[in-house]
Formats: structure tokens, C-alpha cells, sequence
């Protein structure tokens, strides 16, 4: 059987694999990270909570009934009233659409910052990541809460205002997680190659050392979405995050909740429950997707991984036949 046929043959096979490698991921993710699945399922539900809360809520969270002020948990009201007489199930499923809101999108603000820093830093390195990393040490030196409080009493509350001002500054500390990547990454072969035959150093950034630093981008935003919602609720609970009425997770522990913690425990008992539920799940599928998507991690399946290395080869093979040909016609 000729190359050409075997080429052929095996062509589909390789294609299907390639199509697949998301079913095998999780396949992966489901035998090996039970606690990372766990974690998933956690984010998933947040998600979908978040998505269709106006649909799944059985009251609106700002309605008031008078006639069931601080009602504990019954049939009529699932999760208990507050001092007010809302309906405490409600509150939190609205609540857990701020929370993915406030986490989606500071985490991808502290992806967007952390990259373009990182990848600035890392790749120019001298006195560009002098400047760089001195400027991120003078942020990250002060307690991240100091800084939030900073800002927001500047800018004042808001949903926007918390995203904002989480999202830029935990990525100016994530940078550096990003910029050692991206020093590691620049020290291979193909970036010297794409150097010597006159590629732009936007171009390298982009088509080569970017796609290699995927994974620990992948890591940092699972982290910083916990950290944003944790974030969010020291705010609100402070009083310079989301106000009222507006539901909160943090915002529902404070004020009124630690009045009558007392007398009903189940205004403070829920909306903490969920709030360390949901950053419990986030911690644990970002631990699972570490730990899979990783290439220096034995087993991972990214860039350096079974599909990454799999794709290289291939790419080498192509490259190496089409020099032997070269070779063989001038040969001839």
C-alpha cells in the first residue's frame, strides 16, 4: 500500500479524534476529577440559576409580604422570610444571577488585563518588564480589600463599578502567573524560527506564544471567578457593592441578618450556605481543569499533551516529506 494510501486511511481517524478530543476531556474529567465533576455540576447550576432566576423564582425579590415577616422555613416559603416579609428562596436565586454576573465578568477582565501585561512583559522583558513588574508590585503590595474599598468609595456602588474595579486589579496580580509562562514559552525553538524569517513580534505573540500560555489563562479565570464573587460579598456585606435592593449574597448577610441572627438564623444561614457552596464548586473544577489541561502535568491534554504532541508530529512529518521531495528533485 502506498503513503498516499495510508494517508488517506488514516486521514478520517485523526480528523474524528481531533473532533472528539472535548468528549474525551470530559470522559477524563468525570473518571479521574470526581470532586473537579462535583465542582462543575456546582458552576453549571450557578449558570443556569443566573440565566433563567425571573423563571425559577417564585416571588419577585423585592416583593413584600406583610403578613409573613420572618416566617421560618415551611411549605409556603421554602427557604424563610427576612424582617421585611421576602421571600428568602427567591432573593437567592436572583441573587446568583449577580454573582455570575460579578464573576464572569471579572474574571474576564482579569484575563484580558493579565494577558495583555503578561504577555508584554514576559515577551520584551528589559526595562519594559522593569517598568511592568514595578508597577505591579506597587498594587499588589497593598491587601486586595484595601483597594477595592479605595476605588469604590471613589466610584461608588454599582454592579459595573464592582466589576470593574475587581476585575482590573486582580489581573494586574494575575500578570505575573502569565508573564512566567510567557518567558517560558518564548525560549522555544519555533519562536527563534518565526524570529529568523522576519515575523512581526505582534505576529509571534498571537500565532505562537499565545496559543502555548492557553492553559494557565483557562487556570487563572476559574480562580479569579471565585475570587470575584468572594470579593463581591466582602463589598456588599461592607456596604460599597451592590445596594440594596438588589439581592447580594454578601448583602444579605449583613444589616439586617446580623440583627436578627438570633431570632432567624435561617436570614443568614442560607445566603452563606450558598455563597461557600458556589466558591467550593468553582476552587474544585478549576483545581480538575488544571490538573488536565496542564502540559507539564503527566497526562494533560493540552497544547504539550496527547492532541498537542499529536499535531506536531504531524506538522514535522509534512515538513520533513516535503524537504525529502525538495532534496529528490534537485537530485534529479
Amino acid at each position: 500500500m502506498s503513503d498516499r494510501a495510508v494517508g488517506a486511511a488514516g486521514g478520517p481517524v485523526l480528523e474524528a479524534r481531533r473532533h472528539f478530543w472535548l468528549v474525551d476531556f470530559f470522559i477524563r474529567l468525570v473518571r479521574e476529577k470526581p470532586m473537579g465533576t462535583f465542582g462543575g455540576v456546582i458552576v453549571l447550576i450557578l449558570l443556569v440559576v443566573g440565566i433563567f432566576a425571573d423563571l425559577l423564582a417564585p416571588f419577585g425579590y423585592n416583593y413584600i409580604n406583610l403578613k409573613a415577616i420572618m416566617v421560618p422555613p415551611s411549605a409556603g416559603y421554602i427557604l424563610g422570610t427576612d424582617n421585611i416579609g421576602r421571600d428568602l428562596l427567591s432573593r437567592i436565586i436572583h441573587g446568583a444571577r449577580i454573582s455570575m454576573y460579578v464573576g464572569l465578568g471579572a474574571a474576564t477582565l482579569d484575563v484580558v488585563v493579565a494577558t495583555l501585561i503578561g504577555l508584554i512583559s514576559g515577551y520584551f522583558g528589559g526595562k519594559v518588564d522593569l517598568i511592568l513588574q514595578r508597577f505591579v508590585d506597587a498594587v499588589i503590595v497593598f491587601p486586595a480589600l484595601f483597594f477595592y474599598l479605595a476605588v469604590m468609595a471613589i466610584v461608588g456602588p454599582g454592579l459595573l463599578q464592582v466589576i470593574f474595579c475587581i476585575g482590573i486589579l486582580t489581573g494586574i496580580g494575575s500578570s505575573r502567573l502569565v508573564r512566567s509562562a510567557v518567558m517560558g514559552a518564548k525560549q522555544n525553538v519555533y519562536v527563534d524560527a518565526a524570529k529568523s524569517i522576519g515575523s512581526s513580534n505582534a505576529r509571534i505573540l498571537i500565532r505562537h506564544i499565545l496559543p502555548n500560555v492557553f492553559a494557565p489563562i483557562i487556570i487563572i479565570f476559574t480562580i479569579a471567578m471565585g475570587a470575584a464573587i468572594i470579593a463581591e460579598a466582602s463589598l456588599s456585606f461592607l456596604g460599597f457593592g451592590i445596594p440594596p435592593p438588589i439581592p447580594s449574597w454578601g448583602g444579605m448577610l449583613s444589616g439586617p441578618s446580623r440583627k436578627y441572627m438570633v431570632d432567624a438564623p435561617w436570614m443568614a444561614i442560607w445566603p452563606g450556605l450558598a455563597l461557600s457552596l458556589v466558591v467550593y464548586g468553582i476552587n474544585m473544577f478549576g483545581d480538575a481543569l488544571r490538573d488536565l489541561l496542564d502540559p507539564r502535568l503527566r497526562g494533560g491534554v493540552g497544547g504539550m499533551g496527547a492532541y498537542g504532541s499529536e499535531r506536531a508530529s504531524k506538522a514535522l512529518a509534512k515538513r520533513t516529506e516535503k524537504g525529502l521531495r525538495a532534496r529528490a528533485q534537485k537530485s534529479e
